[in-house]
């Protein structure tokens, strides 16, 4: 049985929500599925429409029928009637990113629409583009007063654009530079979608919302920590982007790192963006620099070759379509960082992420230190008890620990207790970007990276990148596909009694 302790929402204040790249396959599996489910659910304010921006030839009438077929491939959104009202809230503008004449025209379409439908001039533009893109977007909405805020009649305005946010340190740089001439630092939303997902959020609430839990949250008790982003799949369709990113900058810079910095903050004075954003960039700013002269010893990088997943043969890395034949790219990254505060001091954090691994899986693991002296004969075997955070694809919370097996004999076992989020609360999950999409419209940045955060995480990672990048960089291990990656992460553990533990 479960208690529900009942928290009035904030619904969002009336708004125009602007798409770029309406057409593509981001908005129509994520964004428009989101914005229907959160409006079934009551969590919109009447007053609200979409405009989308793309190249193609379309007009608001052939853009409606697109989201309707949309919707109803959503197992969520089968009311056709329903639908057919939404989707009269959605209007659509055709032009070029780099085309000044494109934003004269969604000026235009808003400066029509918005005295209509009531949404106060209140704006949220979404680069659902490629990154490259967002200079050819941020700077006209700057040029035609679409980002104006709170002067000559506007309201807010916010822009949300997706990661990779740069792909080093300097374009990281550029990038922000790029969207402060144009909007303010609390107008950006950068996101990331691990952030919204459930067990993601509900770290915090753990640690701080039970009494039991935070004091052993420390190197007094923690023996290190295993952060796991394992995959079954392989590059697919992604090949092209992939080969010139690969598992560092695709995982551990973003993803990862939040996840860490989240497990690992201190608890905030408050739970807002400011205070929950200061704890978080303290964390990076207490992960001990790994120079290039070190990396071999903190980082270890895989490329997966031809194996088996899940019973089905698998072709390696460097045979999959626009994969460069003599490519270096990591399908598998790992690395071992240090945090040098009063609470972790030699406590390890292991991050680890790979490709065409054997579970498709998303987990956290706190280990905990073993009893200083064990006074049961035969129990010097005895397993760590541990508490693992199921972040994908079953969320839910584990706790392990050790316990007597009945008999007359004095035998100790593992003894597992599980929560599932599923079974517990029952219903549907919201998916991420209802989480995020929601909260940037109300304001709420709290599960958003900051400026500062994006930089200090490229600055941390770009010996790594360096290193990996050097003509005179040591050959790329391979792992065989179906398996946990290779074995030259098993380095990272220094210490016989540690391993990986896998999901």
């Amino acid at each position: 049985m479960v208690d529900n302790l009942i928290i009035t929402e904030q619904c969002p204040d009336p708004f125009a929500l602007v798409i770029f790249g309406a057409s593509g396959d981001l908005t129509h599996r994520k964004l428009i599925p989101a914005l229907w489910n959160l409006q079934q659910q009551g969590r919109l304010p009447e007053s609200f429409i979409l405009l989308g921006v793309a190249r193609r030839d379309l007009n608001d009438a052939s853009f409606r029928r697109q989201v309707l077929d949309t919707l109803q491939d959503d197992r969520n959104a089968r009311d056709r009637a329903a639908a057919e009202v939404f989707v009269q809230r959605l209007f659509y503008v055709q032009g070029d990113y780099a085309d000044l004449t494109t934003y004269r025209r969604l000026r235009e379409r808003l400066d029509t629409l918005e005295p209509q439908w009531g949404t106060d001039r209140n704006r949220c533009f979404y680069c659902a583009v490629p990154p490259q893109v967002y200079p050819d977007i941020v700077q006209p909405l700057g040029q035609t007063g679409l980002s104006c805020e709170h002067s000559a009649g506007c309201g807010w305005s916010r822009i949300i654009v997706e990661k990779p946010f740069g792909h080093d340190h300097e374009s990281a740089q550029r990038l922000n530079a790029l969207l402060h001439v144009v909007f303010s630092e609390h107008q950006i939303y950068r996101i990331d979608h691990y952030l919204g997902k459930e067990t993601v959020q509900n770290i915090l609430v753990f640690r701080l919302g039970n009494s039991m839990f935070e004091p052993l949250w420390n190197r007094r008790y923690v023996d290190h920590v295993q952060i796991t982003s394992a995959e079954t799949a392989g590059v697919e369709h992604r090949a092209g982007y992939y080969d010139g990113s690969g598992a560092l900058r695709d995982m551990i810079q973003n993803h990862l790192l939040q996840v860490l910095c989240t497990i690992a903050m201190e608890p905030p004075s408050t739970f807002d963006a400011y205070s929950v954003g200061i704890e978080k960039l303290k964390v990076l700013q207490a992960i001990r620099p790994i120079s290039i002269g070190e990396v071999d010893r903190y980082a270890v990088r895989g490329q997966y070759e031809a194996g088996e997943v899940e019973g089905q043969p698998c072709q390696g890395y460097l045979e999959e379509p626009d994969v460069a034949r003599d490519s270096r790219t990591e399908t598998y990254a790992a690395l071992r960082l240090t945090l040098d505060n009063w609470r972790w001091q030699g406590v390890p954090f292991l991050l680890r992420t790979g490709k065409r691994l054997k579970t498709r899986a998303t987990t956290v693991t706190l280990q905990f230190r073993q009893p200083p002296h064990l006074i049961f004969p035969h129990a010097s075997g005895l397993p760590a008890s541990t508490l693992t955070l199921h972040i994908q694809p079953d969320e839910g919370i584990s706790l392990s620990f050790n316990g007597k097996i009945p008999g007359p004999d004095l035998c100790l076992g593992t003894v597992h207790m599980d929560f599932d989020y599923a079974e517990t609360f029952g219903g549907r999950s919201p998916e991420a970007y209802e989480t995020l999409l929601l909260d940037c419209l109300r304001g709420d940045a709290t599960l958003y990276g900051s400026s500062d955060w994006v930089e200090k995480s490229w600055e941390l990672l770009m010996p790594v990148l360096e290193a990996w990048t050097a003509p005179s960089s040591r050959r790329v291990p391979r792992y065989p596909a179906g398996s946990w990656g290779p074995r030259e992460a098993d380095t990272l553990l220094e210490g016989e009694w540690r391993q990986w533990l896998n999901p």
